[in-house]
């Protein structure tokens, strides 16, 4: 080109404004002057103006000079591309000043017209531009060659004027218009015939090797790849069209790269820059239809596949966003279709093939798009203008509403769960049986694919939340996932009106890790009682007030000058919707996922029954009814068991479970902060027991499942995956949980406090294997070393009273639960002196030895009487006469019969065996308690009691098939029991012994001495202990035979109201004003502290001797002996 580099304003560094369609020369320089082929454009071009007019295409601000690429890394590199591609002109739209640009324009247009710049760079010339604009765009204009496209209209204004194009902007324009003009009206592509081009062909004028431009095209072909075979592009001529430009964005970077010197300074680096800028612009064209037809809104976007199979040009499409974000229907026109594309395009999609990664790759891509000068995400704000963002509800089924509708919905939506889609079911788990590993091995594929997708997904919100227009619908849509779906907690949900498991674990997933680096010092704990709080809890029971006291407390902040609610912060928001997204995600599932596995067991239970039976009715009518119960039941056993399979892979994903761990450790951290913000003792998380005596109103006013939730977490992942609480975050953990067990007052529901004792008793490595560190952990905490005993003492006597219908029988799970703690606790020096010391303190330990009793007579008597039971049917059915004489359904209610009665013998069993077994290691270690007036006789009468069940007459009808089978060992319990008298062999216990009338005889003492030596249960020398302790209770009785005094008729007053026995010790009840014996309202006070006419609430201190009563009843004793 004779000119060079032109000066006009139209090159210069400011941009100005005008239509994607690149300018005529006409339009460039009204007033210029110049010859005819300069004044009037050429047929071509006023063809695509006509076509872009004609299109109603929009103005925008299009990009004339960007700063120059200094590197080839430079040019290669996605965010420096997007920011030196980017124009001046941007800053000053931004800043508000395009107007005045516009105006400075017009003015040098009328003052001046264009010249171009005759001076020439040192290191270019207009030959070289001009020879590297004919390599990008692949064509030639001066000759007809093999390896370009001749363009004719071009080639026709040079030979008219050697001047045919004012600068090298309105060359790259002509061009590309000429080219995509020969493409959209031709039946056939010439760039596809072409030969090598001279890339390949003379490496070294250019200083590269062939190597290095292979993979860019050169030959004339499309470089464009579509590898997936799912995402393929549309066939047109729009498609044709594009490819072509997007080879020519392309190969500017090919440019760059074989020349990097000349490549990065003017006049080169602009118009290289000019080339990607004008294959943007005429790309959004072709997307408009300007060269073929008007695109119809239900046509597919055509930029999506080649999103989809990520193979833009690197830089294109930031440049794309940034030439079209200024024009908002332009903007939304090209990119409102490719947004709702890439939603449907992943709704058909599943984790039985990896072509879900593509589109939330892409859908990531276009969020962290910024714009030049800013942090705005143009894409993150269009994505938020969508009308499915967030649509309100048109039903009761929100949830799902939610899922299936709303733009992110099908994201989170992908699911492995067999409720969720049948691909993953179909393609993994639909064979029959699978190995172990090939198991392993399917589940650690599908655990990577959905730790991509949650990955993704919290990129995808995260830009959502940081973008400042888009961070308040962000939140609204994070708390709409939380709100629409809290019926997900209910025991009995309809989960078609929720939205899916998979949702709700990837949502959890990605909340997760937007709250991981929260400080809990930015989180504000009056947030959830705030009126501007997203979640309310005003229906939910609280940990220890009630719903009137909540409302009188917030009444009296309103009223408090010094308090004002705070506007809500992120931190704050996002801690506690995390928080009750835990709720309503992973421990729904796992109870779901726990009930699944009961219901397999049962169901291949009673296929195995009915399967055992088949010899008695195979013959009968009910048999084809029966098989075919049989082939339903097998078909629902699959599906449980393909269910279970998927859930599996889901649900016992390292990842997730120990993301959960690690927030339930901070929330810990926060609820320890609320009970107790002082300095520490023992350095704990700022806590020092005991706890003050009231509960502090911001921890006692939560709601109590955020306090369930942690036990039932650690309860599921302690039978499932206990490998998952090797973390440090468990320490916080058992902290909080050793505070809550040692202050059973700041929470109202003891089931609550059961439940976090059930955790200890969990951990125990006798119950579940690799828990030894979590245990250790757990009882030598510093805290617990000095508070743990007591407090589980306290729990087991106050757990006799629940206010539940089932109270009964509950107790007695919870004490086993406590009694194995105990059994642990005793082993350790530290535990035991405290429990030895809370032994000889107080009443505490007498209450405890009362419900100790209680239990074992209860438990041991209900299991000998199970075992009777059982003895009797399993001797009839041995008895093959007596059997046959029985009919079908006689035979039938027996077994069934029998079936429970084992079932109950082992559940009693192992509860009797285990209070037993606390009795004989705490009388070993401690026995003056024991020998108090209120407890002894009782405790002699239990033991004696359950002697004689052993070695009375009646012993025989103890011996069952199998007894181990219920865990049923005689010679242990014997041991055990005769263990406990010597324990306790005194003189006052020997005298408790003889006061036992119902069921101590001499007779019973031989039997037990001659068993114990028969099967060699004890020594010769305990044995001859036990002997001794027979004679000192034998010359108790005969001396009380020798003593005994016959008081004849004893008045009604001087007798106690509740045994009609001669009272000792008379005491005032208060409550009721009764009059009775105090051993009497103690003995009833150890089991319930009220009193037992009228149950108001009676405590030992409450009594009142009566002196007065005692001594008249002393006398009249006196006058009888006289």
């Amino acid at each position: 080109m004779a000119g060079g580099q032109s000066s006009s304003p139209s090159t210069s560094p400011q941009a100005k404004t005008s239509t994607l369609s690149p300018t005529s020369p006409r339009d460039q320089s009204p007033a210029s002057g110049q010859s005819g082929a300069q004044s009037s454009p050429s047929p071509v071009l006023q063809s695509m103006e006509d076509s872009a007019s004609s299109s109603g295409t929009v103005a925008m601000t299009t990009e004339s000079s960007p700063s120059p690429q200094s590197s080839e890394k430079q040019s290669m590199d996605t965010a420096d591309s997007c920011e030196k591609s980017s124009q001046q002109s941007m800053a000053d739209v931004d800043s508000g000043i395009e107007t005045n640009m516009e105006v400075e324009e017009m003015e040098v247009k009328t003052e001046s017209k264009r010249k171009r710049d005759v001076s020439i760079s040192s290191d270019s010339s207009d030959k070289l531009i001009t020879s590297a604009v004919c390599r990008i765009c692949r064509v030639s204009w001066t000759e007809k060659s093999q390896e370009s496209v001749y363009l004719p209209e071009l080639g026709g204004a040079s030979e008219q004027d050697e001047q045919a194009y004012l600068d090298f902007k309105d060359l790259i324009s002509q061009i590309l218009t000429e080219v995509l003009l020969m493409l959209t009206t031709s039946n056939e592509n010439p760039f596809e015939s072409l030969k090598e081009s001279a890339y390949a062909k003379s490496p070294s004028k250019y200083g590269v090797s062939p190597t290095s431009i292979s993979s860019l095209g050169s030959l004339g072909k499309s470089v464009r790849q579509f590898p997936i075979q799912k995402f393929q592009p549309e066939k047109c001529k729009e498609t044709t069209v594009l490819n072509y430009l997007l080879d020519c964005y392309e190969r500017v970077a090919l440019e760059e790269r074989m020349a990097p010197r000349r490549s990065s300074s003017p006049p080169l680096s602009t118009v290289l820059a000019e080339i990607r800028n004008q294959s943007t612009c005429f790309a959004v064209l072709v997307m408009q239809g300007v060269f073929t037809e008007p695109r119809l809104s239900s046509s597919p976007p055509l930029l999506l596949p080649y999103l989809l199979n990520q193979n833009l040009p690197r830089g294109f499409l930031q440049e794309l966003v940034h030439v079209t974000c200024q024009q908002k229907h332009t903007f939304r026109e090209l990119f409102t279709p490719i947004l709702q594309e890439l939603s449907h395009t992943v709704r058909k999609l599943s984790f039985d093939t990896d072509d879900y990664r593509q589109p939330i790759l892409v859908l990531n891509e276009l969020c962290e798009i910024k714009t030049s000068g800013s942090n705005a995400r143009p894409i993150c704000s269009l994505i938020v203008q969508q009308e499915n963002w967030l649509p309100e509800p048109m039903t009761d089924a929100q949830g799902m509403e939610l899922q299936k509708l709303s733009f992110l919905g099908p994201f989170f939506g992908l699911s492995v769960f067999a409720e969720d889609g049948t691909k993953v079911v179909d393609k993994h788990f639909s064979g029959g049986q699978i190995s172990s590993d090939s198991a392993s091995l399917v589940n650690q594929s599908l655990r990577h694919g959905m730790e991509f997708v949650r990955v993704e997904l919290y990129k995808v919100l995260h830009a959502l939340l940081v973008n400042g227009d888009t961070r308040e619908a962000a939140m609204n849509f994070t708390s709409a996932c939380v709100v629409r779906n809290l019926k997900r907690a209910q025991m009995q949900a309809d989960e078609n009106m929720l939205a899916g498991e998979g949702f709700m674990l990837n949502f959890v997933a990605v909340m997760q890790h937007l709250a991981v680096k929260i400080k809990l010092d930015k989180v504000d704990p009056f947030y959830i009682y705030s009126p501007h709080s997203r979640i309310n809890i005003t229906e939910d029971s609280r940990l220890k007030v009630t719903s009137q006291e909540i409302t009188k407390w917030l009444e009296e902040l309103g009223k408090n000058p010094s308090h004002a609610w705070q506007d809500p912060k992120f931190p704050t928001e996002c801690f506690f919707l995390t928080l009750h997204s835990h709720h309503l995600s992973i421990l729904p599932i796992a109870r779901k996922y726990q009930r699944r596995v009961r219901a397999m067991r049962d169901l291949t239970r009673i296929m195995e029954e009915l399967q055992n039976t088949e010899p008695q009715w195979k013959l009968l009518p009910t048999a084809s009814r029966n098989r075919e119960l049989l082939n339903r039941w097998k078909s629902q056993a699959n599906r449980l068991q393909r269910g279970k399979l998927c859930a599996d892979a889901a649900l016992f994903d390292e990842n997730l479970l120990g993301r959960c761990l690690q927030f339930y450790g901070t929330f810990v951290q926060f609820l320890l902060k609320l009970v107790c913000p002082l300095p520490t003792r023992h350095g704990a998380i700022g806590v020092s027991l005991p706890l003050p005596k009231d509960a502090p109103m911001l921890f006692a006013a939560l709601p109590e499942y955020y306090v369930e939730d942690i036990s039932d977490f650690l309860l599921f992942v302690l039978q499932y995956m206990p490998q998952v609480l090797n973390d440090t975050s468990i320490q916080d953990i058992i902290t909080f949980m050793v505070v809550v067990v040692c202050s059973p007052s700041y929470i109202s529901n003891p089931y609550l406090v059961a439940k976090l004792i059930e955790v200890m008793f969990v951990i125990n490595p006798n119950i579940q294997p690799r828990t030894e560190k979590l245990n250790e952990m757990l009882l030598m905490n510093p805290l617990a070393l000095e508070h743990l005993s007591p407090a589980l003492m306290k729990f087991y006597t106050d757990i006799e009273t629940t206010g539940s219908s089932n109270e009964f029988y509950d107790k007695f799970s919870i004490r086993y639960h406590i009694s194995i703690i105990f059994k642990t606790l005793w082993q350790i020096p530290a535990h035991r002196a405290n429990l030895i010391q809370e032994a000889m303190s107080g009443n505490q330990f007498v209450r405890f030895v009362n419900m100790l009793m209680n239990d074992t007579t209860f438990l041991l008597d209900e299991s000998l009487d199970t075992l009777k039971s059982i003895h009797e049917i399993q001797d009839l059915m041995e008895n093959s006469e007596e059997w046959a004489k029985e009919s079908r359904e006689q035979q039938q209610s027996r077994q069934r019969q029998l079936a429970q009665d084992e079932r109950q013998c082992r559940s009693y069993l192992t509860l009797a065996s285990e209070t037993v077994e606390m009795f004989h290691y705490l009388t070993k270690g401690i026995q003056k308690p024991f020998l108090k007036a209120e407890l002894v006789d009782r405790l002699a009468a239990m033991l004696n009691f359950n002697l004689q069940q052993l070695c009375g007459p009646k012993c025989n009808h103890l011996k069952v098939k199998t007894p181990k089978k219920y865990g049923w060992e005689p010679k242990k319990l014997l041991d055990q029991l005769t263990d406990i008298y010597l324990h306790l062999n005194c003189d006052e216990f020997a005298q408790a012994i003889a006061n036992d009338e119902r069921s101590y005889r001499k007779e019973l003492f031989d039997d037990a001495i001659s068993r114990l030596s028969k099967h060699v249960v004890k020594t010769t020398t305990e044995i001859e202990e036990f002997r001794l302790l027979q004679s000192k209770v034998e010359q108790i009785l005969v001396q009380r035979n020798k003593s005994a005094l016959d008081f004849g008729e004893i008045p009604e007053e001087f007798k106690d109201p509740l045994m009609d026995t001669l009272m000792a010790d008379p005491v005032l009840v208060p409550p009721s004003g009764t009059i009775m014996d105090r051993p009497v309202i103690l003995r009833h006070l150890l089991n319930s502290q009220t009193d037992p006419w009228n149950r108001q609430h009676l405590t030992e201190d409450m009594l009142i001797p009566d002196t007065d009563l005692k001594k008249r009843i002393e006398e009249w004793m006196k006058s009888k002996q006289k």
